[in-house]
């Protein structure tokens, strides 16, 4: 009897498990791809081989992310069966060059795939990507990764009507006309991130997209043999960051932003453009590091520029600082930023304003100076000294902690020249009878 029950126990537990496995097998299609969606790609297609019920589910799945060969992603990609893709990710270590890429791309844009994102890795001979040139009505992102010995050619103007967000990493490109005949043919993109490291592919790289709101670029190049950098004709643009991490010049020419809003320039060494600063008028937030022997263009007005941060460098950097000063003269923030950096003598008592400018007197409220007393005291405390005595509405200066490169023996006497530099600045007479001068006297060593 007792042998019969336990017979009987454990065919109730099997009939339990079948009753559940039933139980999702039932499930609408539409919600085991949906749940589908949210798994690694290799377990949704392993689920084929559950039952019956499941071989074809997984062809359904709209968003693919595939880690293999280019040739077992052809395999899965040829058997799928979803009408559109919502996302592709092919992230291919094709070493051999053995597989037309080519291929995945065009089953991709068969499949009317929306979101597009390749990695590739390709390590031997160089080899060239040709790109469909074909018309295409549904790719909205894009976003290229491309290691190695790899150009993409794109021979003719491209038709990416719908494309509006495009990434550019570490990608080669065959000849200049390939970059327009890339960015010419996407009249609705609105976001470009450039990520370009090693040896330039192109002499000159042209940003000519009427449609474009927000541009990155990022450059680590070696442009030691090429006179080489970027033209930017944008003319709706209103976000622009450039991140230069080379010390070889290149140049930036900003032909036609007049929308522009905010923009971050950092770490070109030359540029090309000397109304570089007018180009910038329109914006709210400025934050730059500019060449301290760019033009100051005669009557430039920043006139909705609140926010501006600088980072100091170079020779007679108070010249810049005082232009911007007298040309923006509803500035209510000022960040300045010399920790670090060399910062060469100046004469700040002659190349003062004739005139408090306008913002000092009716709108500046916030100044925040990172590194101050880095380098050259005597002329940061000047600068500082003038902002103070003539911010009539400044509601708060803060000059943070320090980080300090220096060797043990010293760490004393340089906390000490610090704490008398800021007991010294506590001491100025300042226009703004409720500024809060906040002099933060912790240090950190590195």
């Amino acid at each position: 009897m007792g042998k019969k029950r336990k017979m009987v126990g454990g065919d109730s537990l099997r009939n339990e498990d079948a009753m559940k496995k039933d139980m999702i097998s039932e499930l609408p299609e539409a919600l085991l791809v949906q749940i589908l969606s949210s798994v690694p790609t290799k377990d949704v297609i392993a689920t084929s081989v559950l039952s019956k019920r499941w071989r074809s589910v997984w062809k359904m799945v709209p968003k693919l992310k595939y880690h293999v060969s280019a040739e077992d992603a052809y395999r899965s990609l040829i058997l799928h069966e979803a009408p559109v893709l919502e996302s592709l990710h092919l992230l291919i270590e094709d070493k051999q060059g053995r597989f037309d890429i080519n291929i995945l791309i065009g089953i991709a844009f068969s499949r009317h795939v929306r979101e597009l994102v390749v990695d590739l890795l390709y390590l031997e001979d160089q080899k060239t990507i040709k790109f469909p040139s074909y018309n295409n009505n549904t790719l909205e992102v894009l976003k290229l990764e491309v290691e190695g010995h790899v150009l993409l050619d794109f021979p003719s103007r491209v038709c990416y009507n719908a494309l509006r967000e495009l990434h550019l990493e570490h990608v080669k490109f065959k000849d200049e006309a390939s970059v327009c005949n890339l960015l010419s043919g996407c009249p609705s993109l609105q976001d470009l991130v450039v990520r370009r490291n090693s040896n330039p592919d192109v002499e000159t790289y042209t940003i000519d997209v009427p449609s474009l709101q927000r541009l990155t670029i990022e450059d680590c190049t070696n442009w030691a043999d090429i006179n080489g950098g970027y033209v930017i004709n944008a003319p709706s643009l209103k976000c622009l960051n450039i991140l230069s991490l080379c010390f070889i010049d290149f140049f930036c020419l900003i032909e036609n932003a007049p929308e522009l809003v905010e923009a971050s320039i950092l770490g070109i060494p030359q540029i090309e453009n000397d109304n570089i600063l007018a180009s910038l008028t329109s914006a709210k937030r400025l934050y730059f590091d500019l060449p301290v022997e760019i033009k100051y263009p005669t009557g430039t007005i920043f006139y909705q520029l609140v926010s501006l941060e600088l980072r100091i460098k170079g020779r007679n950097w108070w010249n810049l600082l005082s232009f911007m000063l007298v040309s923006s003269p509803k500035l209510q923030i000022l960040k300045l930023d010399s920790f670090g950096r060399e910062v060469y003598p100046v004469v700040c008592e002659r190349n003062q304003p004739k005139c408090v400018p306008e913002c000092l007197l009716l709108h500046l409220e916030t100044l925040v100076w990172i590194g101050y007393g880095w380098k050259h005291k005597d002329d940061e405390k000047q600068v500082a000294t003038y902002i103070l005595k003539n911010a009539r509405q400044l509601k708060k200066a803060t000059f943070p902690p320090t980080y300090m490169f220096t060797p043990t023996y010293n760490k004393q006497k340089e906390r000490e020249e610090r704490l008398e530099m800021l007991n010294e600045l506590d001491s100025v007479v300042r226009a703004s009878k409720s500024c809060h001068l906040s002099v933060l006297t912790r240090f950190y060593y590195l």
